[in-house]
């Protein structure tokens, strides 16, 4: 005696569509996401910072000075080609152990660089307050106080962001400034004698002189 199983029609096209549902499902997993479905957005590119024109700021910083002190532009027009003038010593160390020892103590106070233009500018400057100290400014004499030394400077034109004027008595007074605009340093004291020069930046920074050291 055969036994027949029947299969009843509805339960094979209900399992047909769960097939077909399961295999739509794979699809979705494997294949290309929709936008705005949970994606993280895609990293931006790095933006480059502008390279700084290091020479061109430089320059412009001579052009504001030669605007302040047209005479000593004119004076220094041709410094640019002259040759280099030593500024901070440099070289191998000294033969001397002992002077050896002493160089390294007081690296604090190595000085940067000076080009022929800044040399020029530096020098110019120092001499025109050399003088004006000397004789004194506008017929009053020469300044003997603190007060009347930064009277004289401010009077000349120059500021003290980047020094000052120091001291108690005429023998002590002092003074340190930044050329404006374009440097450098210069650095005097009323004495006697009175002394007034250029100098570059300590390489620890600024125009005043660092105090200790290493």
């Amino acid at each position: 005696m055969t036994t027949r199983t029947r299969t009843r029609p509805g339960i094979r096209i209900r399992a047909g569509a769960l097939l077909l549902a399961a295999g739509a499902v794979a699809l979705t997993g494997c294949g290309t996401r929709t936008a705005g479905a949970g994606d993280s957005a895609e990293p931006s590119a790095p933006s480059v910072a502008p390279s700084v024109d290091h020479a061109a700021r430089a320059a412009e910083a001579v052009a504001r000075h030669d605007a302040l002190f047209p005479a000593i532009a004119a004076r220094c027009a041709d410094a640019a080609t002259a040759a280099a003038s030593p500024g901070a010593a440099a070289g191998g160390p000294p033969a001397d152990p002992e002077a050896g020892k002493y160089a390294e103590n007081h690296a604090y106070k190595q000085q940067a660089r000076l080009t022929p233009g800044a040399r020029c500018r530096g020098d110019a400057h120092a001499a025109r307050i050399r003088a004006a100290m000397a004789g004194g400014s506008g017929g009053k004499g020469a300044p003997h106080t603190v007060d009347e030394v930064r009277a004289l400077l401010t009077g000349l034109g120059y500021g003290f962001d980047a020094g000052g004027v120091y001291g108690t008595g005429a023998v002590n007074v002092s003074f340190v400034l930044s050329v404006p605009e374009s440097g450098p340093c210069v650095t005097g004291r009323l004495g006697p004698p009175l002394t007034v020069e250029a100098h570059g930046v300590y390489v620890e920074g600024g125009c005043p002189e660092p105090r200790g050291g290493h």
